[in-house]
């Protein structure tokens, strides 16, 4: 069977909207200012190399990469062997 056609110029664009490096750097004060409302992919030769967020977005990003992170380390917790103590809410 023959494999799905995939071009590499097929790229994924995981923004709203797409900037050229060279608009970029003609107007870098334009294109952050976009980015405040929207997430802006950064192209090189049409193929996404970057992007820009707000700093709002960014940290929302970083929220939930702790969150993923703390999640991992209660599996693990979890998973150790050994007995388990109850803590009431109140005791914290």
């Amino acid at each position: 069977m023959n494999k799905p056609f995939k071009p590499d110029i097929l790229q994924p664009i995981l923004a709203d909207v797409g900037v050229s490096i060279t608009d970029l750097k003609r107007n870098p004060a334009a294109v952050i200012a976009a980015a405040r409302e929207q997430q802006v992919a950064i192209l090189n030769r049409n193929r996404p190399v970057g992007y820009i967020v707000s700093p709002e977005v960014w940290d929302y990003v970083c929220d939930l990469i702790e969150d993923m992170q703390d999640a991992e380390l209660v599996r693990e917790r979890l998973a150790e062997p050994g007995e388990m103590i109850e803590v009431s809410i109140d005791d914290l």
